[in-house]
């Protein structure tokens, strides 16, 4: 298969019930050309037909799973193959065994691969899977994320421009009172600085306000705190991607995420993209009620 022009492409691969579907629907509606559930065996025929120069397609997205069974193999050759031609990036969705379980209950779906133990079926396809996730670029854990909050992070690493401008960086302002990101490569904790919740007149604000802004930049300990990090960034940075490496989330929190850690998510969001790796900014709690910060 000979390719004249950059071609971005994608596999979304994992786990029944941890969100492929909602994952492929996402770069669909980005402008992504997706082939859902191709059988292993025609990827490379599939590939040639969509990358021919004539048909003009910048982006695709294929969805492989565990039906492919015995072909998968296959399936790991071909994508192999597929990378010394093209920008392949590999996405992983996974999530745990008691909300899978929770997710086939609700839909009363079966597993796919075991009709009447969802547990067996689970555990059967973590093993036949296990090579598309040692190999993923990216690896997202759906287990506290809601189908918005997935469509989120794929919007957030997928929705700017191709694979070849280098390393996206996904920063996530978040409230520890509703849990870790799952995915974080890096955690920021910002719980040190004073908490404008606990001031009547700026509680009803959110850190997407200038008066939130004002309130936890102009304290003694944010300057400091912030030129460290970005001192650590300018290190970081440009080592992943030197290293190969296309995703990198770094998470920011404070008590509710409504107010210090979304500031300081914004101003680390400016840094990053200063120096170039692309950088998208993502409130997940900002909205959530006022009465916790």
């Amino acid at each position: 298969m000979t390719v004249g022009r950059l071609v971005d492409v994608t596999v979304i691969s994992g786990l029944s019930g941890a969100g492929r579907s909602e994952a492929a629907k996402s770069l669909e509606d980005l402008g992504w050309y997706v082939i859902d559930n191709l059988p292993p065996q025609l990827i490379e025929k599939m590939m040639s037909l969509a990358l021919s120069p004539s048909t003009l397609i910048s982006r695709i997205a294929m969805v492989i799973d565990s039906r492919g069974g015995i072909f998968l193999e296959e399936a790991d050759r071909a994508l192999e193959a597929l990378k010394e031609q093209v920008h392949l990036r590999m996405v992983f969705l996974e999530a745990s065994d008691e909300t899978l379980v929770r997710r086939f209950d609700a839909t009363r779906r079966r597993h796919p691969l075991e009709s009447d133990d969802v547990v067996a079926g689970i555990k059967r396809e973590r093993e036949l899977m296990s090579s598309f996730r040692d190999r993923a670029d990216l690896i997202i854990d759906t287990t506290q994320l809601s189908s918005r909050d997935l469509r989120m992070k794929m919007s957030g690493y997928f929705g700017g421009d191709d694979a070849s401008e280098g390393m996206k960086t996904t920063i996530v302002s978040f409230g520890y009172k509703y849990g870790l990101p799952l995915d974080a490569d890096m955690v920021l904790d910002v719980r040190f600085l004073p908490n404008p919740h606990w001031i009547d007149e700026l509680r009803p604000f959110t850190g997407l306000d200038q008066v939130i802004r004002d309130y936890v930049l102009k304290q003694d300990a944010t300057g400091p705190f912030i030129d460290r990090v970005k001192d650590l960034l300018a290190v970081l940075l440009p080592g992943y991607q030197d290293e190969g490496r296309h995703y990198l989330t770094i998470a920011v929190g404070c008590t509710g995420g409504r107010h210090r850690s979304v500031v300081l998510a914004d101003d680390i969001g400016n840094f990053v993209n200063e120096k170039g790796f692309q950088a998208k900014v993502i409130h997940r709690d900002v909205e959530r009620s006022t009465t916790v910060n």
